[in-house]
């Protein structure tokens, strides 16, 4: 049997079987897809969206306007759960997308048409089940899987384009090729690493088309409406919504978000880790794509194997069918060594556990590779493509029909759902409160109209989303350590009109009396004065203040520096300004931030936070003291630990743990708290006692601390 070019170029693509990849993509997705905000940047981008403001540089117009949009829509009936939803229905998109690029490209590879659609099948299968990709595609946790939905899209476009016949109509393709480029880049700049891979696969076809000043003048239209959504951050930001970070209002502070500026990286040519370093990084996690549940020399082993199987399908691909095998090179060039010379990340958190004193990422950073594992699931379906022409050629001899043979090599493709069973439950978000819940727990552990200090993203980010879509306490201002250092910010909070306590949402401790509502703004300044404010004070020696009637000690050997930054004096100024008119919370996840202020007499702890209050208190009945935990209001936090908290979020048995390491402070504190507290009633109430220990016990077998560290 012998089909030409041709005869593959007018063949249909098989769009009906498209969709129904795409449909049973995501069933899977949504069979594992999270119930609620997680932890990181998930809840800030699902309270942005809610509420249509900017999340953090550099904004990401087209997914806050999409989700807003499709968050209207009562597809389930939590919202955070319909914006995880979106990110299903993106990467399952995706997936029928992959199934007819992997169709396409293996036409001059598998010409018995059955086996050719389960190779492209088995590619769809290796794209969609990676872990990263598996993983990220259950929950919105950023705005990558909008991303890898227009990468595929374009790809795709840029297929049909080459196969279409010469003409002015073939065009077409291309514009919406440019307009697609130009509208994701509004989404995040991920979406742009096709087109390095789009100009090769037209210059291998077509070159002219780049020299028609036609094309040319309606391509500098279509990238004028694309890029034009980035006017949204310009025209949202002066209404001040709740989450409007890096606060573009005018050219210049658009220049500033749009730039990232606000981070501060490097120049690229100033590595913050050894290249080779980095490159290792990616192969870390690439080791994790196929088997993350099982056991790590079955994971390397199988890095090994798959990234041999993509290499033998690149070869393969180089041999079939020259244009598209070089476009594909050109992506992966793209999507690997250049974005990681171009990222230039530090040394990875997990990467050379050996060695504590490198400068690492807060977090692994797998997620900004995600195309890069998806596209290698189609080299690797053309590696077991080529194996199967191997066993159809070792048939020849004994099986006379081709397809007969096609169709017995394709028992081969089953390799394909290894990463189905090697990663069903790291990459699964199914039944995981624990954000939302820790949101919960922490605002309803403040006091009434409380000021409560942070210290970044996992502790802040979700208490935006419980107060902003699911409207929990939202009397309470957070008010964020990280976030002070920027003028934007302090403009925000002293903007922000004060909610009024809600009693009946509350719970029963905070019910016992009024609270008098608190008039004006966080701090006694005008925004003139607040943007005066450098982002540091030099501090030669130990100086002594006196804030709100407390002797503040501003000591370098305490503070670990020999400056105060904005972020201090913030919040030096709200205990200055809102002493006795609001309480003043710090999160225990700032750990011992107050007390290198010398404020330790004055902080008793209630559950999650600690109060600050007048006077040193004394040991009593009712406050006593921890040698972990420090001053301690017991009955308050024993009703908080038994009454309120989600005890039962933080102590479920997860089969392999909390798999996100660098996030188990938060379960971690969970754990300190119950068994903190379970030791000091042990005298008292045995029986409460071995309750909260036995809790304990079941939250710390989920982190580092009680058992192997996660793989």
């Amino acid at each position: 049997m012998t089909s030409t070019v041709s005869d593959f170029q007018d063949e249909r693509p098989p769009y009906l079987l498209a969709g129904i990849v795409a449909l049973a993509t995501l069933i899977l997705y949504v069979a594992t897809l999270a119930p609620t905000a997680q932890f990181w940047d998930t809840p800030e981008y699902i309270a942005a969206a809610y509420v249509l403001g900017i999340p953090h540089p550099p904004g990401n117009p087209l997914f806050v306007i999409l989700a807003h949009t499709w968050g209207l829509v009562p597809w389930m009936h939590a919202y955070a759960a319909r914006i995880n939803l979106m990110s299903a229905v993106m990467s399952a998109l995706t997936a029928g997308f992959w199934f007819l690029i992997g169709e396409r490209w293996l036409r001059s590879i598998v010409p018995a048409r059955w086996p050719r659609r389960a190779t492209a099948l088995a590619g769809a299968v290796l794209a969609a089940t990676a872990y990263t990709v598996w993983n990220q595609s259950v929950v919105n946790e950023k705005v990558y899987t909008v991303s890898l939905l227009s990468i595929a899209m374009v790809l795709w476009l840029a297929v049909r384009w080459g196969d279409e016949r010469g003409g002015s109509g073939r065009d077409h393709h291309l514009l919406v090729i440019v307009y697609l480029l130009a509208l994701t880049a509004t989404n995040h700049l991920m979406g742009l690493l096709v087109a390095p891979a789009v100009v090769v696969y037209v210059l291998y076809t077509d070159p002219r088309v780049f020299l028609s000043p036609k094309f040319l003048a309606w391509a500098a239209v279509a990238v004028a409406l694309g890029v034009s959504l980035w006017l949204f951050l310009l025209l949202r930001a002066p209404h001040f919504p709740a989450i409007n970070e890096g606060e573009p209002t005018n050219w210049a502070a658009l220049d500033s978000v749009l730039n990232r500026t606000q981070y501060a990286k490097p120049p690229v040519t100033q590595r913050q880790a050894d290249f080779a370093a980095q490159i290792g990084m990616w192969w870390q996690y690439f080791g994790w794509q196929w088997a993350k549940d099982w056991a790590g020399g079955v994971q390397r082993a199988l890095a090994v194997a798959f990234g041999a199987l993509g290499l033998l399908g690149a070869w393969r691909h180089w041999k079939a069918d020259k244009r598209s095998a070089l476009a594909m090179t050109a992506l992966l060039v793209t999507l690997v060594p250049i974005l990681i010379f171009y990222l230039n990340f530090k040394y990875g958190f997990s990467q050379y556990a050996d060695r504590p004193t490198l400068p690492r990422e807060v977090r692994e950073r797998d997620y900004f590779f995600i195309c890069s594992f998806a596209i290698w699931g189609l080299w690797a379906a053309m590696g077991l493509a080529a194996i199967m022409d191997w066993v159809q050629s070792a048939l020849r001899a004994r099986v006379g029909d081709e397809n007969r043979r096609w169709a017995l090599a394709t028992p081969v493709l089953l390799v394909a759902l290894v990463p189905f069973f090697g990663n069903r439950i790291s990459a699964s978000r199914a039944g995981e409160w624990m954000a939302r819940d820790f949101a919960y727990d922490m605002l309803q552990s403040v006091d009434p109209y409380g000021v409560l200090v942070t210290a970044g993203d996992n502790d802040t980010f979700p208490l935006w989303y419980a107060q902003e879509v699911e409207h929990i306490r939202q009397d309470v201002t957070v008010l964020n350590l990280s976030l002070a250092n920027t003028d934007w910010y302090d403009r925000q909070l002293e903007r922000r009109p004060l909610a009024t306590f809600d009693s009946a949402s509350a719970p029963a401790m905070w019910r016992t009396r009024s609270y008098p509502k608190p008039a004006g703004p966080l701090w006694s300044m005008s925004i003139a004065e607040l943007d005066s404010i450098p982002s540091y004070y030099e501090l030669q020696d130990k100086r002594m203040l006196d804030i709100a009637g407390f002797a503040i000690a501003l000591d370098p050997t305490r503070l670990g520096r020999p400056w105060i930054e904005r972020a201090d004096v913030m919040v030096l100024r709200a205990i200055q300004d809102q002493f006795g008119k609001r309480p003043i919370v710090f999160a225990r996840t700032v750990a011992g931030y107050p007390d290198r202020f010398g404020l330790t007499p004055n902080l008793v702890g209630q559950g999650m936070v600690r109060l600050l209050v007048a006077s040193p208190v004394p040991v009593n009945d009712t406050i006593q003291l921890s040698t972990e935990m420090g001053l301690v209001n017991m009955p308050r936090s024993r009703e908080l630990l038994e009454k309120v908290y989600h005890a039962h979020t933080a102590a479920r048995h997860r089969p392999l743990g909390w798999l996100d390491v660098p996030s188990e402070n938060i379960p971690a504190t969970y754990a300190y708290l119950y068994q903190t507290m379970g030791l000091m009633l042990a005298k008292t109430d045995q029986q409460a006692a071995m309750k909260m220990l036995t809790l304990a016990d079941s939250m710390v077998k989920n982190t580092s601390y009680g058992r192997p560290a996660v793989r």
